[in-house]
């Protein structure tokens, strides 16, 4: 239930914080009644993401047990992919994202005609997507859990965002932003390499994947899967009480060098430092 609210109490906010920049840009240029149209994109997103989502876990559950378990690996890989892609673009883009989107807003405009189509447009790939990044992180977390647990802890989270969104809308509330995407970003870098683990231990169900399957240790005496500690670890972690050696080898091959590289100071980080020491 945590790392479904996490991880989407995290991309609630990256959403809120979109549509919160466009909302007040468009106030502020006294754009102020062209907002349905930015509730069109945002719906038009949301619907998109939920059809996604729909039309995957139906198609999944016709397939028979070998092909769920290949299905469960390339969603788990997708997943693995989209979030550390989110990860690191938001490490990125978080310092320029309003300036860019004032400037996409302000060329919606400039246009003679279909200004709200541009508008809906710009709103609705922005919003889409982070729905699509949590249908496929969802969907991972759903074939690894069993029960109402991580469907409610992503309904929270939701919930929880669109509360953070609205309170630093108003400005009745101060979030250090930098900070939140960075620990949150180092959670989900830990959740995706369980995910890749995961990934390769379905790949061997499916048997596409035969290599290197010696297991290295075995917990299922001392914290076994199904023991409430053994169950929190593998939601949050991908903790796997017999692992093999690709399934140890795959999570140390992604998490060191995704935590060195996150870690790292951004590109261009000194010198900005030492131009404004210098001024």
């Amino acid at each position: 239930m945590l790392v479904p609210f996490l991880i989407m109490l995290r991309e609630g906010v990256e959403a809120a914080l979109i549509v919160g920049i466009i909302a007040s840009y468009l106030r502020q240029t006294g754009r102020g009644a062209w907002m349905p149209v930015v509730w069109i994109g945002i719906l038009l997103a949301l619907a998109l993401s939920l059809a996604v989502g729909a039309a995957l876990q139906f198609a999944s559950a016709e397939f028979p047990q070998k092909a769920q378990e290949l299905f469960e690996a390339v969603i788990g890989l997708i997943a693995v992919c989209v979030l550390t892609s989110m990860v690191f673009w938001m490490r990125k883009a978080a310092r320029s994202i309003k300036a860019e989107l004032h400037h996409s807003i302000d060329a919606a405009f400039e246009t003679s005609t279909n200004k709200g189509l541009g508008l809906i447009l710009m709103v609705f790939f922005a919003v889409a997507r982070e729905g699509l990044e949590s249908v496929f992180f969802l969907l991972a977390a759903l074939q690894q859990s069993d029960g109402l647990a991580a469907p409610l802890g992503a309904l929270l989270g939701v919930l929880a965002a669109i509360a953070i969104g609205y309170g630093i809308y108003i400005g009745g509330l101060k979030l250090d932003l930098r900070r939140f995407f960075r620990w949150t970003g180092i959670f989900i870098l830990f959740v995706a390499a369980g995910i890749l683990a995961n990934s390769v231990g379905a790949l061997h169900e499916a048997g596409l994947w035969n290599h290197l399957q010696t297991v290295v240790f075995d917990m299922s005496n001392i914290l076994p899967l199904d023991s409430p500690l053994g169950a929190l670890l593998s939601g949050m972690f991908g903790y796997i009480d017999t692992p093999t050696i690709s399934e140890i080898l795959a999570y140390v091959a992604f998490i060191v060098p995704a935590l060195f590289l996150f870690l790292s100071p951004p590109a261009g980080a000194p010198s900005a430092a030492r131009a404004r020491q210098g001024s």
